[in-house]
């Protein structure tokens, strides 16, 4: 079959389009990337899922790099591209919102991007970010989206374990909410640490993590008990990768065998060129694609050695 470009009512500029995402597809909605440049034929993924982080809309004046305003038509484009691409299903990675004066301020922003990310036809999971729950609490929030009633779970596509985690509790174990906390002191509270622990014992396929705060080492970003985390997940044995965002930039790490993606940020810059956004690919062993949009990083990853 012909490959096609993809197009949207928002133009892309061809060269960006080739230079921050993996090039062909094979039919809207069909298999994706046949072959390779070499001819080779490459597996078809076991799971697809839209991928998004920190949109951190207001409506209030941009700053130096954050423009506020600029979210809900960037996330239109995101919204086309995810419909047309049909993924199981989408994971917005924390930060949907910036924080407000009051709650009810904060509130209507978030029922206002929330109308736009509705739109969405493939079914929608939600991390919460430090922002999300910085003036509000975490069942409002959960309230005024179409997230999860628990703030972290796990559930199984294809073939594939996925988990989403919840770091916005402070060190003493107090969940984030109503300003009581400081986005540096990020933690996987004890509980949900045990959670994670029988979880993981429970599947031995392969496994796909998502957070927001970062759980490899990457300063104040990172869940301060990240290192405990991470022994978790490695004693597991299948988890393949870990998808974070919170730091908006692109950064990779292999820490013991595990894959740690960081996606840039919706929320940097001006115009439909900063827009970042991407498509995973899971496949049956683990392996990985990053189709990347705009600002997002393409990568191809090779799948976890898991245990016998």
């Amino acid at each position: 079959m012909p490959t096609q470009e993809f197009r949207i009512s928002t133009p892309l500029h061809r060269r960006a389009f080739l230079r921050h995402g993996t090039l062909c597809l094979a039919g809207l909605g069909g298999a994706l990337f046949a072959k390779d440049e070499s001819g080779t034929a490459k597996p078809a993924p076991a799971v697809r899922v839209g991928i998004v982080t920190d949109l951190h809309y207001a409506d209030k004046e941009s700053t130096k790099t954050r423009f506020y305003r600029e979210t809900p038509r960037k996330l239109e484009e995101v919204v086309q591209r995810f419909n047309a691409e049909k993924p199981d299903f989408v994971v917005e990675l924390g930060d949907l919102i910036d924080q407000a004066a009051t709650v009810e301020q904060e509130i209507a922003w978030l029922d206002e991007i929330e109308k736009v990310f509705a739109k969405v036809t493939s079914p929608r999971h939600y991390v919460l970010g430090n922002h999300c729950v910085a003036t509000l609490t975490k069942a409002e929030f959960i309230a005024h989206t179409g997230a999860s009633k628990t703030s972290h779970y796990s559930f199984d596509h294809g073939g594939v374990h996925f988990v989403i985690l919840d770091a916005c509790y402070r060190s003493d174990g107090e969940p984030y909410g109503r300003s009581n906390a400081e986005w540096t002191d990020a933690n996987i509270p004890a509980a949900e640490l045990a959670w994670l622990r029988e979880d993981l014992k429970k599947h031995t396929s392969p496994v796909v993590v998502f957070a927001h705060q970062r759980l490899d080492e990457a300063d104040k970003h990172s869940v301060k008990n990240a290192a405990e985390v991470r022994a978790v997940l490695e004693a597991s044995g299948h988890v393949s990768a870990v998808l974070q965002g919170h730091s908006h930039k692109n950064a990779y790490q292999q820490v013991n065998g595990i894959h740690y993606v960081t996606l840039a940020a919706l929320i940097e810059g001006s115009g439909e060129e900063n827009n970042s956004y991407g498509m995973l690919e899971v496949m049956s062993n683990g392996a990985l694609r990053i189709k990347g949009y705009r600002k997002m990083q393409a990568r191809e990853l090779e799948g976890v050695k898991r245990k016998a």
